[in-house]
């Protein structure tokens, strides 16, 4: 079983959400795991050639 990510969870909850203290630590993991998901995105692994096909489609770099 991998431990829980606290580093990267305090990093986010404290830093880029800008809790204070006392609200960071009454969040349940599912609430600060539903945070992440609203500001970075779900995260579903390594990106696939599909995806990058669909990514330079959509953002292309300049013509």
């Amino acid at each position: 079983m991998t431990p829980f990510p606290w580093k990267e969870a305090m990093r986010f909850g404290l830093g880029v959400l800008k809790l204070p203290p006392d609200a960071f630590w009454k969040m349940s993991p599912r609430e600060l795991a539903a945070a992440w998901s609203a500001v970075v995105g779900e995260r579903t692994g390594p990106l696939d050639r599909a995806g990058l096909d669909a990514m330079m489609e959509r953002f292309p770099d300049g013509r």
